[in-house]
């Protein structure tokens, strides 16, 4: 088995490199340099949001496709604040609270109504409550462009003659500090236990007094936070707008799917992955066009990877 995972790690490794190779083949190494350094950056943006969608799914059972749209709220509220001359710490933290209240809402008004109806069926509520979120953004704010800027934009360091701002170390360091951290609180706090327990049988967890409702809203939290934070980060790196904020949640899916719903670091990976290949696809010309269903080609041969040796009858897998 672990020889097995080994080998899985090196095949990563060796395809990363080779792509790279590939589609960075007669570019000087500063600009290739930058585009991996660009997409480690917006694929640790995917990372937090699948490592959201993950840490909901084993607690909740619920596949959340809203995160996008609170994120989407926050860094609107965010924007508002800081045109209205309010210190933009202020504005960041507003952003939390915002994707939280409304992660919270969801979390505990709706989804306990819909706690044992199929998967799919939550699923798509989620889809819903996303549209109607973005609804209201997209009342309160025209569509016009923006930007938000934070303090370490100005900030930068270079390696390997590349300059690089901090806001992208930043993203890159928390999404690797969140996995570590949320790995040590679902194995090490009685929280973490009780989600994992949730996660395994939650008819049999409510028989042995778990909490279901409290552990739940814990859950939802962490989602909330994780959406607040990846869409301030988005919209500063990538675009300030509603709609592209809220759609982030695809790819974000993609990833959480790499990891089988289940692996954090693989989560984390396939995030990565997306991110630094979705930015070389922009050096060639003739796959510049297929860089949106980037993700989902990975995620699915992640997945055809996994499989690979079984088959699936009537009676279930071989």
């Amino acid at each position: 088995m672990a020889l097995a995972r080994y080998k899985n790690w090196l095949l990563w490794a060796v395809l990363m490199a080779a792509f790279i190779g590939w589609f960075g083949w007669g570019g000087r190494p500063q600009m290739v340099g930058l585009f991996v350094a660009s997409g480690l950056a917006v694929g640790s943006l995917y990372a937090l949001g699948g490592i959201g969608i993950v840490v909901l799914f084993r607690a909740t059972g619920v596949l959340n496709f809203a995160g996008g749209a609170a994120g989407a709220a926050g860094a609107m509220t965010a924007w508002q604040l800081s045109e209205w001359g309010i210190w933009d710490p202020v504005g960041w933290l507003a952003c939390l609270l915002v994707a939280l209240a409304i992660t919270l809402f969801y979390g505990r008004l709706i989804a306990p109504r819909l706690a044992w109806r199929e998967t799919v069926v939550k699923a798509v509520a989620t889809l819903g409550f996303a549209l109607i979120v973005l609804g209201a953004v997209s009342f309160l704010w025209v569509d016009d462009p923006r930007s938000i800027s934070l303090p370490t934009d100005g900030v930068g360091v270079r390696i390997l003659g590349m300059r690089i701002t901090a806001t992208r170390l930043i993203v890159f360091a928390a999404s690797i500090l969140i996995v570590f951290g949320i790995w040590l609180f679902l194995a090490r706090t009685r929280v973490g236990l009780q989600m994992r327990a949730l996660a395994n049988d939650r008819d049999l967890a409510a028989l042995m007094g778990i909490p279901i409702l409290r552990v739940e809203t814990i859950a939802w939290g962490i989602s909330g936070l994780l959406a607040g934070f990846t869409g301030l980060m988005f919209a500063d790196l990538i675009r300030l707008e509603p709609t592209v904020i809220t759609f982030m949640v695809i790819p974000s899916i993609a990833a959480a799917i790499c990891g089988r719903l289940e692996n954090l670091t693989v989560v984390l990976l396939g995030g990565l992955s997306m991110g630094v290949i979705e930015n070389m696809l922009t050096m060639s010309s003739a796959l510049r066009g297929v860089r949106p269903i980037a993700p989902f080609v990975i995620a699915a041969l992640v997945l055809l990877y996994y499989q690979r040796g079984q088959r699936l009858t009537f009676g279930g897998r071989d």
